[in-house]
């Protein structure tokens, strides 16, 4: 993106609460900032059920950030499970197989922003 670019993304404020919510292979998810033209990200709050579905992405990178899981919450990342808790990071690369593991909420941080034709089960 070039520097021009990104100084015609305007300031945009989101509030998550309102923004109703969509199924997704995870379980819900509250997406912000996926329409704003020249956005380098979209940002989900994501309520997610017990066990999600593995899926992937082919060019999306995505960051969970843990506000809140169950004990014994994880991250499968091509089959490796990772134990989580709340205030854990993870950095997910495009291509990688993953899914949570155990009732969870998350901030999800999709770059670039959030494409539903690239989300694949695995």
């Amino acid at each position: 993106m070039s520097q021009d670019e990104i100084r015609s993304v305007r300031p945009t404020v989101a509030d998550l609460a309102t923004i109703p919510a969509v199924r997704c292979p995870c379980g819900w998810a509250r997406r912000a900032f996926g329409d704003v033209v020249g956005a380098p990200a979209s940002l989900h709050r994501v309520e997610i059920e017990a066990d999600s579905r593995t899926h992937y992405h082919r060019g999306q990178t995505e960051i969970y950030y843990v506000l809140e899981c169950d004990a014994g919450a994880a991250v499968e990342l091509d089959g490796e499970r990772v134990a989580v808790r709340p205030g854990v990071a993870v950095l997910i690369p495009p291509g990688v197989r993953h899914r949570a593991v155990g009732r969870m909420t998350i901030l999800n941080v999709v770059v670039p922003p959030f494409d539903p034709h690239d989300e694949w089960l695995a």
